[in-house]
């Protein structure tokens, strides 16, 4: 939604990275902010998809992945990520293959919050949620990661799971967890913009 320049960073980072495909949702950004999609969109690897109002990040993200099941039949998985430029390419790489190479697992970029220098609030938020999770039985360090790899078959599934906005990509970490879907965390470098 209303991405900038750091927008075109990412997708210059994993066109480099060598990623073949890349879906795009535009979650109703504005007249101005359309030179970014443009941009995108000139590139063989991106497929940009439009909405047109914010619909949400769940809504994105489901958009997204069905349009990925229907265009690239041949993918094995899905690494989301945040357009902002939170994620590293190098991470996106690291998640990806990790999801490749064990295949009976779910992989989320996990970052370290006992870092100094991280916001108060990022911490906060964070370990709140990663108590609600223990009290469920589940062992998560990064509840709040958009640094996702999924195998192609818990595509369907994941288009299933309740929620349109942010309230999604938790419903899917407990879908998951109820499901005895196994997740993998790997360490990621923790980037923050503005102080968040």
């Amino acid at each position: 939604l209303n991405p900038n320049e750091k927008f075109d960073q990412v997708i210059d980072g994993l066109r480099e990275a060598g990623f073949e495909k890349i879906m795009i949702v535009d979650d109703g950004s504005d007249a101005e902010h359309q030179v970014h999609f443009t941009r995108a969109e000139a590139f063989p690897e991106c497929v940009v998809i439009h909405h047109d109002g914010n619909k949400g990040k769940g809504r994105a993200l489901k958009d997204g992945l069905i349009e990925i099941l229907k265009q690239f039949p041949e993918a094995e998985g899905v690494v989301t990520i945040d357009g902002d430029g939170q994620h590293l390419t190098k991470d996106i790489v690291a998640c990806g293959n990790r999801m490749l190479e064990e295949r009976d697992k779910v992989v989320l970029g996990c970052r370290n919050f006992d870092l100094p220098g991280v916001p108060a609030r990022s911490v906060a938020g964070n370990k709140t949620t990663s108590r609600l999770f223990r009290v469920f039985g589940i062992e998560l360090g990064d509840t709040q990661t958009g640094l996702r790899a999924f195998r192609r078959e818990d595509l369907p599934f994941m288009m299933e799971v309740e929620g349109e906005r942010f309230e999604y990509e938790m419903n899917v970490l407990m879908e998951f967890s109820k499901n005895r879907i196994p997740i993998r965390e790997v360490p990621i470098e923790t980037v923050y913009m503005d102080n968040n």
